[in-house]
């Protein structure tokens, strides 16, 4: 994760802060996500029978890509200087915009909306992310994303 003074952080609120490099979403991911999760659906699991679905193909897991998410974030999100540990914290208005086909690439596009200091070295970070799928016009997915950041201060 990009490092930074927290108040250099505070500076770019409102702006784009990174993009991640791009992430393969095999099917063999979606497979393994699909066991994890007991989700085998067979728009995910079976390309024979997904492929006579309007998709044309197996598709992953919305919440498959959503749970990239903090794959990405190690690329793109800035952390204070001072950070000694960060939590999710949870997602506001996250709407699944366009299925991710099986082979297909994606990356997450971040900005920092807000700040919030919730206690003496606690700040709440709010970041608006879009996960781009190559190639295609429409993003994967949008969210507002909640992360609680805890800092020692200097």
């Amino acid at each position: 994760m990009p490092i930074a003074s927290l108040d250099d952080i505070r500076a770019s609120v409102g702006q784009p802060i990174g993009t991640s490099d791009w992430i393969e979403v095999s099917q063999d991911r979606i497979d393994a996500f699909a066991e994890t999760t007991e989700d085998r659906q067979f728009i995910h699991i079976d390309p024979a029978a997904a492929a006579q679905t309007p998709f044309g193909g197996t598709i992953a897991h919305g919440f498959l890509s959503l749970s990239l998410l903090s794959r990405m974030a190690a690329d793109a999100m800035q952390v204070p200087d001072t950070c000694v540990m960060a939590i999710n914290y949870g997602l506001d208005r996250v709407r699944f915009i366009a299925p991710v086909g099986a082979g297909k690439r994606i990356r997450g596009h971040f900005t920092l909306a807000s700040i919030d200091d919730k206690a003496p070295g606690q700040y709440l970070f709010h970041h608006d992310v879009s996960v781009e799928i190559e190639g295609e016009p429409k993003p994967a997915l949008t969210a507002r994303w909640l992360g609680l950041i805890f800092t020692q201060e200097k």
